[in-house]
């Protein structure tokens, strides 16, 4: 019986392990993407709560925990309720197969990115549940877009990820980040990981694809009849969705925890840290593009996800095949 506890402890250790320095990041992201922000469009952004406004996202959070969370008379109360919960839920248990290190990993599963593809996927069910829940016009239009959005570029996605699995020949993250010791999969799959850039820019609802929550046409869209902590749980899993969009493009093309090169001093730094550098620098450009980029129109972001992007990597999928089978480089499974 002891021993079982004590297996239970260790787990719960491990899990808030992750989750707390996860849950902190987004309170920080949230910081750094206004800061970023008000640089490009020359301003201060946050800077009176704390030292250089640091304290203003708990400022913020502070205010969502004690704003009276007001629940529409007409609305389905219990999917209400549920979809914040579960937008933030599985926000959450995706980072649970992240791997910081070659043993830093909560969940060091065989078919990672099946996972990571799978809980993403049901991400949109708690978008879905907000809007249709609300029993409002302007959620529900933001909720089908949604759902529309976020099922065309997973598709994209989708492909993009079949070039490196046929790179490294395994599901398993660790795999895919070992198999970049000699070269970044960057480099011979720019072309996708550009794609797979905007592709997250969508899949996030990051503008310039921010159409869900449009706020010239739909008000917030899904988000308008949230108020209190239930929005606050919409913010927190929308942030902790980019943050893993991030860590995915750094496992799958930038190396994950692997330094640029094995020389002093970048081969004393942590590996954990050389991953977080890579996340922070793309979610910077995920910031760039918020500043810099106009908003798409809704046909355009369709035309773009099913017209182009589908093509460009079902096509690549065909060349990195064909590459990989002429040269004799598949690898052995």
């Amino acid at each position: 019986m002891l021993e079982y506890f004590n297996i239970i402890f260790l787990e719960t250790y491990k899990i808030l392990f992750l989750l707390v320095p996860v849950l902190v990041s987004v309170a920080m992201i949230v910081w750094l993407d206004r800061r970023i922000w008000a640089f490009v469009q020359k301003r201060r952004g946050p800077n009176v709560v704390g030292p250089f406004g640091l304290l203003q996202s708990l400022a913020d959070a502070l205010k969502y925990i004690f704003k009276e969370i007001i629940v529409p008379a007409s609305s389905n109360k219990i999917i209400f309720v549920l979809a914040p919960i579960v937008t933030m839920t599985l926000a959450l248990i995706a980072w649970a197969v992240i791997p910081f290190s070659e043993t830093q990993v909560l969940a060091n599963i065989n078919v990672g990115i099946l996972y990571l593809f799978a809980v993403s996927s049901l991400g949109v069910y708690g978008i879905i549940m907000g809007g249709w829940a609300s029993n409002s016009k302007y959620p529900f239009l933001g909720a089908i877009r949604s759902a529309a959005q976020m099922v065309s570029y997973e598709v994209s996605i989708g492909v993009i990820i079949i070039n490196v699995l046929l790179c490294v020949g395994s599901l398993n993250l660790n795999d895919i980040v070992l198999a970049q010791k000699k070269i970044w999969f960057i480099i011979p799959l720019f072309p996708m990981f550009v794609i797979f850039f905007i592709s997250a820019l969508a899949e996030t609802n990051r503008p310039p694809f921010d159409l869900p929550e449009a706020e010239a046409e739909l008000v917030a869209g899904y988000q308008t009849e949230y108020s209190g902590m239930m929005y606050a749980m919409f913010w927190l899993g929308e942030y902790a969705n980019i943050l893993l969009m991030c860590a995915m493009g750094s496992i799958l093309f930038l190396g994950g925890w692997l330094s640029p090169v094995e020389v002093f001093p970048f081969n004393i730094i942590p590996s954990a840290l050389w991953l977080i550098f890579k996340i922070l620098f793309l979610f910077f450009l995920f910031a760039l593009v918020k500043a810099i980029v106009p908003r798409y129109r809704y046909d355009q972001l369709m035309k773009l996800g099913w017209k182009v992007f589908l093509p460009l990597s079902l096509i690549w999928v065909v060349i990195t095949a064909s590459y990989l089978f002429y040269f004799n480089l598949l690898p052995v499974i």
